[in-house]
């Protein structure tokens, strides 16, 4: 199926994070401008087995649109067994990650590993197009290492069975998250699909606004997913469509620590006080990383059992100058 209208209100999305891109992260970064945002990776047996935690990667946030669920397996028979399920959550994409590289995944023949037959991936393509009224897309890599690198073959067999949308993290598996991401490649797979309806979106070592606009300017590509530069900075998607308009913008701590609590809000709303409370401290200590006062703050986030708690941990900040830095997690 290929949209009528444009699926996403803007050319910055929010990729998928292992552990992260939960409905709360993806509410604050859609407020932040991001046009459109990925689940966490959902695997396709669990939810072809009606596993109960499969399943709560697909809640959504109110009135939130698109719905882009990313799903991996090793093969097509998981994903033949999962759409009637999957249907029931009204997806507006259906993403299919073939670029995971970390080895639990891998050594089950999913994620980065399915670049080894595209074939199958042909296979998985097709039966979704054919079977759901969803637009599909494919994230992966450029081969499994510098010396198979096939996502030339992959591209093609993915946009020959329907695909509407195709991203390039521009490393290999071998690389996994070291090294620097190539842009060079995702040129080269934009001119590849020239004279094609299929979007090309670019991903890899994506951590400024600044990032965001120059792989596009370079590359030529449709959009671009930012994962790790999102971390603790949903601003960067305002940020990157203000720059791309030839705008400069910074966001204020003031706006930081607002933002920051808001998220907990949207958490404790999706999971009740004592989880948010515990698993908001993943996301908080990159929104305060890089400012005066950080140490500080960290240390009280790390404990911090109520919102109180993280009201005085921000209190801790003076600093309106310094980004977050960006620390490695698992971008799939």
């Amino acid at each position: 199926m290929i949209p009528n209208a444009p699926l996403f209100s803007s050319p910055f999305i929010l990729a998928p994070l292992a552990g992260f891109t939960d409905a709360p992260f993806r509410h604050i970064a859609h407020e932040w401008g991001s046009g459109g945002a990925i689940t966490e990776m959902i695997s396709a047996e669990g939810l072809a087995r009606d596993s109960r935690n499969t399943e709560a990667l697909l809640a959504r946030y109110d009135e939130e649109k698109p719905l882009v669920a990313q799903l991996f397996g090793p093969s097509l028979d998981p994903f033949m067994r999962c759409v009637d399920r999957l249907m029931e959550y009204a997806p507006d994409m259906i993403d299919i990650n073939c670029g995971c590289p970390v080895a639990k995944v891998v050594k089950t023949g999913a994620g980065s590993a399915l670049m080894r037959r595209p074939d199958e991936i042909h296979r998985i393509v097709d039966h979704l197009v054919r079977n759901t009224p969803c637009p599909v897309s494919v994230k992966f890599r450029l081969g499994w290492d510098s010396s198979s690198l096939n996502y030339m073959e992959v591209a093609s067999a993915a946009a020959d069975a329907g695909a509407w949308m195709l991203t390039l993290h521009a490393r290999t598996r071998s690389q996994g998250y070291s090294g620097k991401a190539d842009w060079s490649h995702i040129a080269r797979l934009k001119e590849h699909m020239r004279g094609t309806d299929v979007k090309i979106f670019a991903s890899g070592d994506i951590f400024s606004a600044q990032d965001a606009v120059d792989v596009m300017d370079r590359t030529g590509c449709d959009g671009v997913m930012i994962a790790r530069g999102a971390m603790g900075n949903p601003f960067i998607f305002t940020q990157a469509a203000r720059l791309q308009e030839g705008r400069g913008w910074q966001v204020s701590l003031k706006e930081r620590k607002t933002t920051m609590l808001r998220h907990l809000d949207y958490m404790v709303q999706a999971f009740g006080d004592d989880v948010a409370m515990r698993d908001m401290r993943k996301h908080a200590v990159h929104y305060v990383k890089g400012l005066r006062g950080a140490g500080q703050a960290k240390a009280m986030i790390n404990v911090a059992r109520s919102r109180e708690d993280y009201e005085r941990a921000l209190d801790m900040l003076d600093d309106e100058g310094a980004v977050p830095q960006v620390e490695n997690t698992f971008e799939f």
